[in-house]
């Protein structure tokens, strides 16, 4: 992945201020989406009341849906703090219910999940380098995965540029955790409270940003259970908060927007109820100023109003007279308050001041309606083209306003156009079109953690500002310059693509720089089971009318292709050609090799795919991954042919067995229930197929019959939810035991059993090179017509045999596994592929 250094989005005079302009930088986002689902009225009045309040507060956790969603909308949304959520990783370990992405494009959508979030409950989002590896059992693994230092100065980073009043962590950094990642949150967040103020740690930041001393530590207990609500509420010094309030203005309690925001995390199953009532969380003082004795507040004796800031008294004093004459039916007449107190604040040289001027910026646009709009003709642009940018001003007030300038700024320069003092007149828009060329070597919009290559367990991200950020600033911003009651000032929107979809109505997309042409790979790994060649296709998209080429093939040393190149030539954007190559492996079983496909346009070289992530409502997501297809060329035979398969949450899976040879239908809610079954040699279910399809849990029955007539049936991993039937011929329980070392040693326990001999003999050897993890969710009782097959364990732990179980049935065999095939086969391990086409071939 190409590397990119972000240039945009830092107007700033001073490398200190630049931090705090790209920590807001994402605020341009934020007059459609900030305020959802809150709008009109309410919105105007949150806004109005943030403008008088210099308290913040940030929790710090380990993953996304780690963190207590309804304390995030007390502060933000009740007291209108400024609020921030640290989740050390982006999830990209976790499981995914809405599709088959795993790992970094998992990662990617739970990110957007959480931006979805904090739209709801009005906190701000951040990030670490670290990446979800997996559950872990212990700090220990962690901290080395990860690298203390490099995670401890990540959080330190996000706390100086931040500049938290309070730091909530919402783990203790004990056993109590569970996952060793929810512990090393506990961990570092302690540390770097007070790193953060010590200028002899990581003083490389000091460029950027100064030493902060957050007031205070605290612990957001849990409460999950009676007993650990009981301990919580006895905990000396606690500090009692009723997310249950209800909020007039909003209409719902603190709680309630909390299960508004939880439900965003989709891909986890997260959907979350809504309930009106009290509900207690107690925050436990952990290091800094102690609250006093019988104090009711996590800030008390800490100064959250415009006397904090010097100088800043008499403007606390009209922001107050603003929220307090500010009429719902005429938001207008709270404008000259607002120009009022521009000016003072613009004087102030303070952190605060800088970020309540743009607070206050969007506050006048509020109460005066106001609609800026950027429009570009196309999401899509390829370096060296133009954008067509469609502007829209629109004063839906009665309040005089001009619009003086526009300046399109980003990608490393910036246009200016003087709109001579266009009066805004109400309800009257005033538009028109802009231009801005794309720089030749503009770098396409790849996410910025995954332009360059991963340190380990780690992203690399050189620029020290865009550390913490939860995603991209928008490419290229339009700033608009306003004029009202004499007052000049700036209000910054985001270019974007807005179109009509027929079905969902009227849509945005980001704007994307993208390659002429791209490399889409229909699959990462190809399985060589013997030594015949094997056909790759490469499809070629095109992303600009009228373009010519040719793709290139590189492979390592003893592969072959034939040809090694083919031409092409489009003649439309968007249309797609495929091209073939004839693959032979080299001689030998390992290592794993690689091919990489290279398009040739012009003097460009062109060595990436394009991938449209869509999982409504969240945005498209756009990556680039890398024209690499991994080539494996292992000994695998398998007997079956043709193979059903009941997808479940979503897996790589049906592809990972088509390259055995196999043929895959994906069986549908009809087929279970009308098909004649016998024509499969085989049946696997899916990853938490039976926790997500009612249609598999009714037509087990069917299934059973399919195998006492001769038939093999094989259940992957599954979870205790409510919805789980038993499952297999006889009786078993899935437990939680879980085998987190891939590395771990397997063992067999059944030599005989012919999982272990036919078609291929399974070695140690077969083990190796497993990523994440061996397993999960293994059997935790079996009936004794159960053969176990394989044992695994972590380090220091008991033997877990539940992962694997074999049993004969009338004529046919059934097998559960919980060992992570979902992973490994779409991996390529070879071994994984050996084991699974002799439970394919099973008799």
């Amino acid at each position: 992945m190409r590397t990119h250094s972000a240039k945009s989005g830092l107007p700033s005079p001073c490398r200190k201020g630049a931090v705090l302009a790209l920590l807001l930088c994402l605020l341009p986002l934020a007059p459609a989406l900030a305020q959802a689902p809150f709008s009109g009225t309410p919105a105007i009045e949150q806004s109005l009341k943030k403008l008088t309040v210099l308290g913040s507060v940030l929790m710090i956790a380990a993953h996304p849906d780690d963190e207590n969603t309804a304390i995030l909308a007390y502060y933000a949304r009740g007291r209108h703090m400024r609020t921030g959520y640290l989740s050390l990783t982006r999830g990209e370990g976790g499981q995914n219910l809405i599709g088959a992405e795993q790992g970094d494009l998992l990662g990617l959508i739970r990110s957007q999940e959480l931006l979805a979030a904090r739209r709801i409950d009005g906190a701000e989002q951040f990030f670490t380098r670290a990446i979800d590896f997996g559950f872990s059992k212990t700090p220990e693994e962690t901290f080395e995965k990860w690298g203390r230092e490099r995670i401890l100065s990540d959080v330190v980073w996000v706390i100086r540029s931040f500049r938290p009043d309070v730091v909530i962590l919402r783990f203790s950094g004990t056993p109590r955790d569970g996952h060793g990642q929810h512990q090393v949150s506990a961990l570092v967040g302690k540390e770097a409270f007070v790193a953060a103020a010590d200028p002899s740690r990581f003083p490389e930041q000091l460029k950027f940003v100064e030493p902060w001393k957050a007031r205070r530590l605290m612990f957001n207990s849990f409460s999950f259970t009676r007993e650990m609500e009981k301990e919580a509420a006895t905990t000396p010094g606690r500090i009692e908060v009723d997310t249950g309030a209800f909020d007039p203005v909003l209409g719902v309690s603190y709680s309630q927007i909390a299960g508004m925001s939880r439900s965003m995390h989709r891909s986890q199953g997260m959907g979350a109820s809504q309930r009106p009532g009290p509900s207690r969380n107690f925050l436990v003082p952990v290091a800094g100023d102690a609250p006093a004795k019988d104090a009711r507040d996590a800030f008390d004796g800490i100064d959250t109003s415009w006397g904090r800031v010097p100088g800043g008294a008499e403007l606390g004093r009209i922001l107050d007279e603003a929220v307090r004459a500010f009429e719902p039916d005429h938001p207008e007449r709270t404008i000259p308050l607002l120009l009022k107190a521009r000016e003072p604040i613009a004087a102030l040289d303070d952190p605060w001041a800088r970020e309540k001027l743009i607070e206050l910026n969007e506050a006048i646009a509020l109460c005066a309606g106001l609609w800026l709009d950027a429009n570009a003709d196309n999401y899509a642009v390829v370096p060296g083209a133009s954008v067509e940018v469609a502007y829209t001003a629109l004063n839906r007030s009665a309040f005089p306003m001009a619009l003086e300038s526009l300046t399109l700024e980003g990608m490393g320069g910036q246009s200016r156009t003087d709109a001579h003092h266009a009066p805004l007149e109400s309800n009257r828009p005033v538009n028109a079109q802009l231009k801005f060329a794309v720089p030749a070597d503009q770098p396409y919009s790849q996410p910025f953690w995954l332009r360059e290559p991963k340190q380990g367990d780690t992203y690399t991200i050189s620029d020290q500002r865009m550390v913490g950020l939860p995603d991209d600033p928008p490419l290229l911003n339009l700033r608009f310059g306003i004029e009202a009651g004499g007052v000049s000032f700036d209000l910054v929107r985001p270019v974007r693509h807005r179109y009509v979809d027929r079905v969902d109505g009227e849509q945005t997309r980001a704007l994307t720089v993208v390659p002429p042409v791209s490399l889409n790979l229909p699959q990462d790994v190809v399985l060589f089971p013997n030594g015949d060649a094997r056909k790759v296709e490469i499809e070629v998209r095109a992303d600009v009318p009228k373009v010519a080429g040719d793709v290139r093939l590189a492979l390592d040393a003893g592969w072959t292709a034939d040809p090694v190149s083919r031409p092409f030539e489009q003649a439309q954007a968007g249309q797609q050609q495929p091209l073939s190559f004839e693959v032979k492996p080299a001689r030998g079983a390992d290592p794993p090799a690689l091919l990489r496909g290279v398009a040739h346009v012009g003097d460009r070289e062109i060595g990436v795919g394009l991938l449209v992530i869509s999982h409504p409502p969240l945005p498209p997501l756009t990556v680039f991954p890398p024209a690499v297809v991994k080539l494996v060329r292992a000994d695998v035979r398998v007997t079956a042919h043709k193979i059903g398969y009941v997808m479940g949450a979503g897996d790589d899976m049906p592809d990972a067995i088509r390259q055995l040879g196999c043929e895959v239908t994906l069986l549908t809610a009809s087929d279970l229930e009308q098909r004649d079954l016998s024509e499969f040699d085989a049946i696997v279910t899916g990853v938490r197929a039976y926790n997500t399809r009612a249609d598999l849990r009714v037509n087990l029955p069917r299934l059973l019959d399919y195998v006492r007539n001769g038939g093999k049936l094989i259940d992957q991993y599954n979870v205790t939810d409510g919805n789980l039937v038993p499952m297999g011929p006889y009786p078993f329980k899935i437990g939680h035991d879980r085998v987190t070392v891939e590395e771990s040693p397997v063992t067999f326990t059944n030599l005989s059993n012919p999982l272990l001999s036919a078609p291929n003999e399974i070695s140690q050897k077969d083990f190796d090179g497993w990523i994440q993890e061996r397993g999960l969710y293994f059997a935790s009782e079996w009936d004794p017509r159960y053969q176990t097959v394989l044992e695994s364990h972590d380090p220091g732990e008991k033997p877990l045999a539940g992962g694997m179980l074999y049993a004969r049935y009338g004529k046919g065999v059934y097998i559960f596994s919980g060992y992570s095939w979902f992973r490994e086969l779409p991996a390529g391990v070879p071994g994984a592929y050996r084991l699974f086409a002799n439970m394919l071939s099973a008799k």
